[in-house]
């Protein structure tokens, strides 16, 4: 399954109303480590598409979430479990280390 796009007026209902946990990664088109981590969470939504949904959420074009999230550079990961913000990853990083924060918090 790829991954989702998320805007500020569908959060509450693809994030914070999700039956699965969702990661939200929060990017801009103009960041290099955003674009070295798409890929991967492109192939991670298709391996764990049974129990995580991964969406990308445009900080650009859509400014107010990122605000109300607390969210300052760019990438950021935000797990969401149950309508709660279960855990924060900042930065590009391996696809070893996402999954395992992905298992971690799940």
């Amino acid at each position: 399954m790829p991954t989702k796009k998320v805007t500020d007026e569908n959060f509450d209902t693809e994030v914070m109303k999700s039956q699965k946990p969702t990661i939200v990664d929060f990017w801009a088109e103009w960041c290099g480590p955003c674009k070295q981590i798409g890929p991967i969470l492109e192939e991670i939504s298709e391996e764990m598409s049974n129990e995580i949904t991964i969406a990308k959420h445009n900080i650009d074009e859509e400014p107010n979430t990122p605000t109300k999230f607390g969210v300052r550079g760019i990438p950021t990961m935000l797990l969401f479990k149950s309508g709660e913000l279960k855990a924060t990853k900042v930065g590009a990083t391996t696809k070893s280390n996402i999954v395992s924060w992905i298992k971690e918090n799940i």
